[in-house]
């Protein structure tokens, strides 16, 4: 990504410190370049250290500026708590956070475990909401102003077969946002959030498109899929000066996928068991090779 991929002026968020979760990958890192672009300093953090640290060199050697990659679990309270402490020594208070850790994967709620509910909902749920949390009470002890974006689906307005755990907790930090943006805005801290369509990942394509699932490009009224510049562009407007009111709101980016084909996972129900098995297997494949790498 350049300069000429961001539709904002050279400096716009110099001074601003930001904090991406699941910065190191994916939308994250995506959003992570362009705030360092504009001229933030830049915290990134993620369970896997080598990954985070990758990221960083690499965003600091194209564009300069500051990245700060930092490992924390945000399943876990202690590793929240000393993330933030890290940060907050490293020059002050964050300005701002998006919580864009996530994950997902396609299965028939019935083959659920609770091990595989809290899978995703200790990270998307529970952990977006306490890293908010920790965040937001500094924030307000100190008297500060600061922005939180929360990256969702389309599906916190309609539900979405197949992905449950996933849709139940992406619906919570909808519910999140509408509550905290009326109930700390006065105080100087905004909430927004960001509702993606298909914007190809490696994780994505391994975890919810196995065998071809979501988001379709042929079922898109604009034929395609978003452009990784488009996401950056709408969480810099919404993170950035000049966008202050805009408040409480969940932005769609998905070229209307969700008002033409309901944007979700409702076409897997045409799948057979012999389809769900594979796709079983595609994940357990992909998760071996994640762990294989991690242990290298």
């Amino acid at each position: 990504m350049t300069l000429d991929d961001l539709i904002y002026k050279p400096g716009l968020l110099n001074g601003e410190r930001i904090l991406v979760t699941g910065g190191g990958t994916g939308l994250g890192r995506v959003m992570s370049e362009a705030l360092l672009m504009l001229g933030a300093t830049v915290y990134i953090c993620g369970r896997r250290g080598p990954v985070v640290e990758q990221t960083a060199q690499e965003l600091m050697a194209a564009h300069g500026g500051r990245v700060v990659p930092l490992v924390c679990d945000i399943r876990d309270d202690a590793s929240i708590l000393g993330l933030l402490d890290t940060i907050w020594a490293d020059g002050g208070a964050l300005t701002g956070l998006i919580n864009n850790a996530a994950g997902n994967f396609v299965s028939r709620t019935e083959d659920l475990s609770p091990r595989a509910f809290d899978a995703i909902a200790n990270i998307v749920f529970r952990g977006s909401f306490y890293m908010t949390l920790e965040c937001g009470k500094r924030w307000l002890a100190e008297g500060r102003k600061a922005s939180v974006i929360s990256i969702l689906t389309t599906w916190v307005w309609n539900g979405s077969p197949f992905t449950v755990p996933s849709a139940m907790s992406k619906a919570g930090l909808h519910a999140m946002t509408q509550s905290l943006a009326v109930e700390w805005s006065g105080r100087g801290i905004r909430f927004n959030a960001i509702a993606p369509g298909l914007f190809p990942t490696e994780g994505m394509s391994a975890r919810l498109n196995p065998q071809g699932g979501e988001h379709q490009v042929e079922g898109n009224p604009m034929g395609r899929n978003g452009r990784m510049p488009e996401l950056a562009n709408l969480a810099v407007f919404l993170m950035g000066p000049g966008a202050e009111y805009i408040n409480g709101q969940t932005i769609a980016i998905d070229g209307a996928q969700f008002q033409a084909t309901g944007g979700n996972f409702a076409s897997l129900a045409a799948w057979t068991d012999a389809d769900w098995q594979r796709a079983r297997q595609n994940i357990q494949r992909r998760n071996a090779a994640d762990r294989e790498r991690r242990s290298a």
